[in-house]
């Protein structure tokens, strides 16, 4: 019961925040793409990924963002998520200039803490599946970033089921995280300053 209240809880943090209209979503100068890996365990493209790199690439494209922080896992050399992923973007026509790289989003919290101590954001765009983004949004709320979310093509297929599981215990440890644990990012480090856009 308590684990369905937590997800619940995360759920409604979203709620007015999360958008899937490309139309309505407001202007951030910078949009913050959560990293996933780009294969499957089968070898396959992730959809989870390229549908996130497609929402971001739809986002730069409309005029939503100026930049996009690309934030992702790069535990050693032969798995770098923000790499992967810039080079998608540039791919799709994002300038490299317009792609920050953070190499230390090893988990969801770290993303979106370091977005603000790092990056110096204090309003963003994040970017990612839909219950992906309401968890974030949840930690962004609760570390004075006035976040909001745009909502990436879900995947349909037969692991749904379990990466709702999953996300229902993403949830619990999100909670023992925040109110118990008080876990901070694992890195947060020197300042990287984002300039302002010229058109």
């Amino acid at each position: 019961m308590v684990v369905v209240v937590f997800y619940f809880v995360v759920s409604s943090s979203a709620n007015h925040r999360l958008y899937s209209d490309i139309e309505k979503v407001p202007y951030n100068r910078v949009g913050l793409l959560l990293g996933t890996s780009k294969y499957s365990v089968r070898g396959t493209i992730n959809q989870y990924y390229q549908f996130r790199i497609d929402a971001a690439v739809a986002l730069f494209r409309a005029g939503k963002i100026d930049y996009i922080i690309v934030s992702g896992d790069n535990r050693h050399e032969s798995y770098n998520e923000p790499r992967e992923m810039r080079r998608n973007l540039m791919e799709a026509g994002v300038p490299e200039d317009r792609i920050i790289l953070d190499f230390a989003g090893f988990r969801t919290l770290d993303s979106v803490i370091r977005s603000k101590e790092v990056f110096g954001q204090q309003s963003i765009t994040i970017i990612s599946q839909a219950f992906h983004v309401e968890r974030a949004i949840y930690i962004a709320v609760r570390s004075d970033i006035d976040a909001i979310g745009f909502a990436a093509k879900d995947v349909s297929n037969v692991w749904v089921y379990s990466n709702f599981i999953r996300e229902y215990l993403a949830r619990v440890k999100l909670m023992l995280d925040i109110y118990v644990f008080d876990t901070q990012p694992k890195f947060l480090g020197e300042k990287i300053e984002i300039p302002v856009a010229t058109k």
